[in-house]
């Protein structure tokens, strides 16, 4: 190899070597920049979304989003300005990605179940709801899964899934509950007595919202008793205290009037063997 090729392929190389360089430098200050960009925005958003009181699971979900769909972009503006050919990239991403998905399947629903759940909002942190097979106050609602605090201090993580494919039942959406009773006496007692014992011990408690109304009426005549309906309503706050009151109130009151409680009873007719 003679002197003016080495020459030519020194030149060659010096060349390419400053435009391959140029253009790495380019897709790095792309890169870097784009990042630095990304997260300035969504800290714009956070900050936005938190002075205006959206839930911060809303939010950081929000945000998360909004940044790796950014950055996403950032990298594929990259990559293109490098030379790479991001079309053949996007698809073996998305053929991975559908790999992922086929084996992750159950966390994907999760996943899916999370937004509708926090875009729909049918249960936030502090209510008490019955959903998933599980009763207690809400403590977190993750993306995946979402986390019940019991009366008794038990944690409970249930999957998102499993929540929205069942019935939610919230307890604390409402500013107010009915407490419904059903007080059973014995058939030798006065009714019309019993009514207005009932209707007194209710309205003796300041907790219980008389304008709203009180049903007292005579429910079923059941096997072993006489059975009345309480029905009464109460704010959401109140509603355990209430329930647990009247309960101990209608006892006690009603052994003291010498109406009878009756217990569940059989009887039994033997045959004399002739």
């Amino acid at each position: 190899m003679d002197q003016e090729n080495i020459e030519e392929i020194i030149q060659t190389l010096a060349t390419n070597g400053i435009d391959w360089g140029g253009k790495i430098l380019f897709a790095l200050a792309i890169f870097f920049i784009g990042k630095w960009l990304a997260k300035k925005i969504t800290d714009l958003i956070r900050r936005t979304m938190v002075s205006r009181n959206v839930d911060p699971t809303l939010t950081s979900f929000i945000v998360n989003i909004i940044y790796y769909l950014a950055l996403a972009f950032v990298v594929i503006a990259a990559l293109t300005k490098v030379g790479i050919q991001t079309a053949s990239l996007v698809a073996v991403i998305g053929a991975a990605g559908l790999a992922i998905g086929l084996a992750l399947q159950g966390s994907l629903s999760n996943f899916a179940a999370g937004v509708m759940l926090i875009l729909f909002r049918p249960l936030k942190v502090g209510d008490f709801v019955e959903a998933g097979g599980a009763m207690g106050s809400v403590k977190e609602v993750g993306i995946f899964n979402s986390i019940l605090l019991t009366p008794d201090n038990k944690t409970i993580v249930v999957p998102n899934s499993n929540i929205t494919s069942e019935n939610i039942t919230n307890f604390s959406t409402q500013d107010e509950r009915r407490v419904d009773l059903v007080i059973g006496v014995s058939y030798e007692a006065d009714v019309k007595k019993v009514k207005e014992v009932l209707l007194e011990i209710v309205n003796a408690d300041d907790r219980i919202l008389t304008e709203k109304g009180i049903t007292i009426g005579l429910l079923e005549l059941a096997d072993s008793s006489v059975n009345f309906a309480v029905r009464q309503w109460v704010k959401s706050s109140d509603y355990w205290g209430v329930y647990f009151d009247l309960m101990e109130n209608i006892k006690l009151r009603l052994d003291a009037e010498g109406i009878e409680i009756p217990y569940p009873q059989m009887d039994v007719h033997l045959d004399k063997p002739e």
